[in-house]
């Protein structure tokens, strides 16, 4: 059975990191506000850009623009979005296992990832996946510059032919205690096929020809579909620590409650036998 001190000590320990988790709540709390703001503000520029992008390419019979060739599948890379630090729950973990399954699943295409985030770097690193390229410690300081140099290799790689395909794997913000594992196809450009089929009744003209405009608006098209997808990761993220910390928080109180209950147990327990030794002395000097 523990002493008295050495509970009290680990009441001690645990309030300290109550007080740790607490603060972290707190944290991501604020953050997760911030990325909820960014998002909201990315959601419709986005969605009208996937319009006009579909509107064109519905109107479009066919395009030379290499970004839309499709190409026999010999070579996949696979954009993997963690988180750069820990204490968010299973939310790194989901990742990192649907990207690993995939992998395996991939019997006759080569696989290579690009970890976006330190934790799936740290973890596909040390297993021997084929790393092409890797992004970490830059979640804290997240701009849209950030995305435009991640589109930029992406594009440069296809271009150059390295890969068939480009994929992307990321948490998808629904709430703070719900996020959802999306894959999403970057190259080829396909645009949204909803938007494609219904064609609106409307004629439009277009200067200059679809084709220029087309070239045009695709880099822009992958900058705000990374910038979008690095946004709902990271408010996916905070809304899963916030979640974290708050069970932490919550575990913390309810082991203090029992480590309380079981230090008064044993005071009362150290308290009556000192007495019940007392009474026995008292006793003893009576009968001599």
């Amino acid at each position: 059975m523990a002493s008295l001190r050495e509970i009290r000590r680990r009441i001690s320990s645990i309030q300290s990191t109550q007080q740790i988790t607490k603060a972290m709540k707190m944290v991501a709390s604020a953050k997760l506000r911030r990325a909820q703001e960014n998002i909201l503000a990315t959601r419709p520029y986005a969605k009208k850009l996937q319009e006009l992008m579909g509107n064109i390419m519905a109107r479009l019979e066919s395009s030379h623009e290499p970004l839309l060739q499709e190409r026999e599948l010999k070579k996949i890379l696979m954009v993997v979005v963690t988180a750069d630090r820990g204490l968010c729950g299973a939310f790194n973990a989901n990742i990192i296992r649907f990207a690993e399954n995939k992998v395996r699943n991939q019997n006759d295409v080569e696989v290579h990832l690009f970890p976006v985030g330190k934790k799936g770097f740290e973890y596909f690193s040390r297993r021997n996946f084929n790393i092409y390229n890797h992004k970490i410690n830059f979640f804290n300081f997240l701009e849209f510059d950030d995305a435009k140099a991640i589109v930029e290799i992406l594009v440069t790689a296809y271009m150059q032919e390295e890969f068939d395909q480009i994929e992307i794997v990321y948490n998808e913000f629904k709430s703070a205690v719900q996020q959802n594992v999306v894959t999403e196809q970057i190259l080829p450009f396909q645009p949204n096929e909803d938007l494609m089929e219904s064609k609106s009744g409307i004629d439009f003209i277009y200067e200059p020809e679809k084709d220029i405009i087309l070239h045009g608006l695709i880099p822009k098209q992958l900058n705000v579909q990374m910038w979008k997808n690095l946004l709902e990761s990271n408010a996916a993220e905070q809304g899963a620590r916030m979640t974290a910390m708050e069970n932490a928080t919550e575990n913390a109180e309810d082991i203090i409650a029992y480590l309380t209950l079981h230090y008064n147990r044993a005071r009362q327990a150290a308290i009556t036998k000192e007495i019940s030794e007392i009474v026995g002395g008292a006793e003893a000097l009576k009968e001599k």
